[in-house]
């Protein structure tokens, strides 16, 4: 087995930047399924989830397609751009997945059977013939295929999957990109995923925690609120101010909602500020929403 300390030896300095300091999160979510809408994301949204838990959030979200040219340039991005990465699909040993093959073109390193990930597909091929019945024939055709779920770019690490022992992976860029490979099906990836983020990445959690705090408006236009909202932004740094507009709300009807996020004490005075311009226009409120990051 690959250990993550031999994989910090290819690449000290990158890796030790990534571990010393808290990245910014990204998610790729990888399947023409999702692309032609015959099945619906949930990644996201749970991704988002399982962060904010720990306090973390998601930087950014690319989806793409099983076209291999696609997939190898939005993994090259991935890896080389210093970020820690959930890529979800693709790693199975049908024809139309490509992520594997693709992740190695992307660090341009060949591909090999992970010792590791042999040993536990053979063990869930051995498990699977027990239930059915059956011996166990490791020479016979379909189970040799199998063994090309365990075939990742050299220098990989295995990532478990307790639903079916069938491994992810983990792979690290020359410029401090991690990107780690796990299944399409939800009930294999967000374990994993959660594995992942508690094993390597624990020393962020509740590192950098954000307050988000806003109030419904009505009777505004954006047009009105932009001046201050610049002001404040301007007088605040590391607070982001931001406006969402709705025009069927099912409870609230045609608002916008107008906020600050940030640290929590900066992100609080900030807001301060936020409602005493506000009510210098003489605006009517709704409720205020308060969500801690």
């Amino acid at each position: 087995m690959t250990s993550r300390t031999s994989i910090r030896a290819a690449f000290p300095e990158s890796f030790q930047k990534a571990l010393n300091m808290t990245p910014s999160f990204g998610l790729i979510i990888i399947g023409d399924e999702i692309m032609s809408g015959k099945r619906q994301d949930k990644h996201m949204p749970k991704v988002i989830e399982l962060m904010a838990a720990r306090g973390l959030s998601l930087t950014w979200v690319e989806y793409v397609g099983d076209s291999p040219e696609r997939i190898t340039a939005t993994l090259a991005r991935a890896f080389a751009s210093g970020d820690v990465v959930f890529s979800c699909g693709g790693i199975g040993a049908t024809p139309d997945d490509h992520t594997r093959q693709c992740a190695g073109k992307a660090l341009g390193v060949p591909l090999a059977l992970h010792p590791e990930a042999e040993s536990l597909i053979r063990e869930r091929m051995q498990d699977t013939a027990k239930e059915q019945g059956v011996p166990y024939e490791p020479d016979r055709a379909d189970n040799v295929h199998r063994l090309n779920m365990g075939v990742f770019p050299q220098g990989a690490d295995i990532i478990r999957n307790p639903y079916n022992k069938i491994p992810g992976f983990t792979c690290a860029g020359a410029h401090g990109g991690a990107v780690h490979f796990v299944p399409g099906f939800p009930v294999m990836a967000w374990p994993m995923i959660e594995s992942v983020l508690d094993s390597r990445y624990a020393q962020h959690f509740q590192q950098n925690a954000q307050l988000e705090k806003s109030v419904i408006i009505f009777g505004a236009m954006e047009s009105t609120l932009t001046p201050f909202m610049e002001t404040i932004e301007a007088q605040h740094p590391g607070v982001k101010v931001f406006s969402l507009p709705s025009v069927d709300h099912p409870q609230w009807g045609r608002h916008i909602e107008l906020g600050v996020k940030g640290e929590p004490v900066l992100a609080e005075t900030a807001y301060v500020q936020l409602r005493a311009s506000l009510d210098s226009l003489a605006l009517a409120y709704g409720p205020e929403l308060v969500r801690n990051l």
